[in-house]
């Protein structure tokens, strides 16, 4: 309903606030200015996009709980404990190739399957050309290929990153996939060699011959979105590179399924990590242990493979969890009690105190899960604090994630004084691995064109310049993430949702309010302060803009006032209607108005906060020049 909000906030329309923000976003990305920042973006919304989202949004990032909340009241942060890293090979044995030489050799594959575009024959090239152009989007059928076998071979390294059982199960898949076409290709040259499918733009058929055609259009056309007529491609070629491809794939799919669970490197320095642990704990008595890792084929793997080993040797049960409640598993199976491989029953299980177990009826009592493997199905908003050690399996593109995935067990309340972090990385050549990520271009690509319904919000070439901008970024990020624990606003350029609300001024307020009730009572209706105007380039930046305060903030005037009379349709561009910010500096540019309340609102705190005392030197200059307050043209001019 575009109008829900309309009664409590003015937003007359969310999917017009939403669109408007989408193409501000694009007029910025278009920018040619290879140094923009992405926090330029905050500049260029209006107020209603900003306004949506501080009414449906509740950001409480770590740093703004320590700042605003009594946390003697409601528990500490755990101390985090300097980040773990690990890069073991793949194989005991050496008898697989390294990450590093996998890569360089995967990089060369043709991967034709996912390429048929390739071979259509030249008189029918110009056919899916325009064939493509009907679908009304911004991408050909080549660049698509183009980015799917991309991510195809960036999907293969993230799979042998995450486990060699993983890979082995991806190589299997593509080989049979490879199998289905050639038996479908050698099928349609056997029995069928010339012939069309049926395609209602080129030809006409009695309608009950239409059904028998129909089934048999399978075999005779390739592709999904945008269909390939055999008779149309050349597929002696195809054949002869599908043949190629097999080929490769066999080859390191037999290498991989000889690396047996004995001979898996990274298995074994999982398992001495979890030996370790819980001989000696961080924090007394506690042996829990998180593994996550981005593949269910992994968790399931690692789960088989240590699942005796943990009942057996260290007398502790485990869980795997990997979305629904289907495959999730656990050797904890207390008499009398079903459904113990439930979601909620395992995580509950595996933090019992965290998760309040003592008043659910329907669980068990005694006895509780101390080592939990997990998809990213688990790495939001679950409170898993009684677990004081995690493990990344393998590493998420997206830093962002393993921030996520921490904050299972950094937790305000937790009953762990510490806290650790290992972070499992494919190669002790992190550039080497930086470089990869250059090739995500088409995972990204791919994710922009499906993630929005719609392919003509940017162009290719602006596409291009996002990736790069984002690419730089995410190394950034990984470089540190290898050295550091971080929070999500101390990435760089990183924009949280608590930008767009006002809570910590709200918070602020409250607090204000709390303590000088009687003192807010007594003051006068009009009220004003002088403070000097920042000056030296090492003052703190402004949060919101990348540039130092002393180049935003100028002498001038932040008025703060409350509109009288009818305010109706006001509230629409002004989020605190009927209260009215602006800066305006002495030179009568305003450099934020009603509508960057956030900003106003951050310069404020900046000039005035821990500050007491009136400047009374300044406030004797602001006297002389107003005549005590009766001469005030200079600032009724500006205003």
């Amino acid at each position: 309903n575009d109008a829900a909000l309309y009664e409590k906030t003015n937003i007359k329309n969310i999917t017009q606030t939403l669109k408007n923000a989408q193409n501000n976003f694009s007029r910025w990305a278009d920018k040619k200015d290879k140094n923009r920042s992405v926090k330029e973006l905050l500049e260029r919304l209006d107020s209603s996009f900003f306004k949506l989202l501080d009414e449906i949004t509740i950001a409480r990032s770590r740093k703004h709980i320590i700042n605003y909340y009594d946390t003697t009241a409601i528990g500490k942060f755990p101390e985090r404990l300097p980040v773990i890293s690990k890069a073991p090979g793949i194989d005991i044995e050496n008898k697989f190739p390294s990450y590093d030489k996998l890569n360089k050799e995967i990089i060369k594959y043709r991967l034709s399957l996912f390429n048929p575009s390739k071979y259509v024959k030249e008189e029918f090239k110009e056919f899916y050309e325009e064939k493509s152009k009907s679908e009304g989007t911004v991408f050909t059928q080549t660049t698509r290929e183009h980015f799917l076998i991309g991510m195809m071979k960036v999907n293969f390294l993230k799979r042998i990153e995450s486990s060699v059982k993983s890979f082995e199960i991806s190589m299997d898949r593509t080989i049979n996939k490879i199998d289905s076409l050639i038996q479908r290709i050698t099928d349609y040259k056997e029995n069928h060699m010339g012939e069309l499918t049926l395609d209602p733009d080129l030809f006409t058929l009695p309608q009950e011959e239409d059904e028998e055609l129909v089934a048999a259009n399978d075999n005779w056309e390739v592709g999904k979105k945008l269909k390939f007529e055999l008779a149309h491609l050349d597929i002696d070629k195809w054949l002869e590179h599908l043949n190629e491809d097999k080929n490769q794939l066999t080859m390191l799919y037999n290498t991989a399924s000889s690396v047996t669970v004995e001979r898996d490197e990274i298995l074994k320095v999982l398992k001495e990590l979890i030996f370790e642990k819980t001989i000696n704990p961080l924090n007394k008595g506690n042996k829990k242990v998180i593994v996550f890792t981005a593949f269910a084929d992994t968790a399931y793997y690692l789960y088989d493979s240590i699942k005796e080993w943990c009942t057996d040797k260290l007398n502790l049960h485990i869980a795997v969890v990997a979305g629904g409640n289907k495959e999730n598993q656990t050797t904890f199976n207390p008499k009398g009690f079903k459904r113990n491989s439930d979601f909620n029953h395992i995580l509950t299980n595996f933090s019992p105190i965290s998760k309040n177990r003592v008043k659910i009826k329907s669980m068990p009592q005694d006895g509780e899960i101390d080592i939990l493997i997990a998809t990213d199905c688990i790495s939001e908003g679950q409170n898993l604090q009684d677990c004081d050690f995690l493990i990344n399996y393998d590493i998420h593109w997206n830093p962002v994630r393993i921030i996520q995935r921490f904050g299972r067990i950094d937790r305000l309340g937790s009953i762990n004084e510490k806290v650790q972090l290992v972070n499992f990385w494919p190669t002790d050549d992190l550039n080497n691995y930086i470089n990869l990520k250059d090739r995500v271009e088409a995972r990204m690509a791919l994710v922009d064109i499906t993630a929005t319904g719609e392919e003509n919000i940017l162009d290719p070439d602006q596409l291009k310049d996002l990736i790069e901008d984002d690419l730089k970024y995410r190394n950034r990020q990984l470089k540190r993430l290898k050295k550091e624990v971080l929070d999500l606003e101390e990435l760089d350029d990183n924009i949280s949702l608590s930008e767009f609300t006002l809570d910590d001024f709200r918070i602020e307020l409250f607090n204000y309010i709390e303590e000088n009730k009687k003192k807010l009572e007594e003051s006068p209706l009009g009220l004003y302060a002088v403070v000097p105007a920042p000056s030296n380039k090492k003052e703190k930046q402004l949060s919101l803009i990348d540039t130092p305060v002393n180049q935003i903030i100028k002498p001038g005037v932040i008025y703060c006032l409350r509109q009288k009379g009818n305010t109706e349709g006001n509230e629409e561009v002004n989020p605190l209607q009927p209260y009215f910010l602006v800066y305006i500096r002495d030179d009568g540019t305003v450099r934020f108005n009603y509508t960057h309340v956030k900003q106003i609102l951050e310069i404020f705190r900046i000039l005035t906060q821990g500050k007491n005392q009136p400047y009374e030197e300044l406030c004797d200059l602001f006297n002389k020049e107003t005549n005590q307050g009766y001469n005030m043209s200079k600032y009724n001019e500006l205003l």
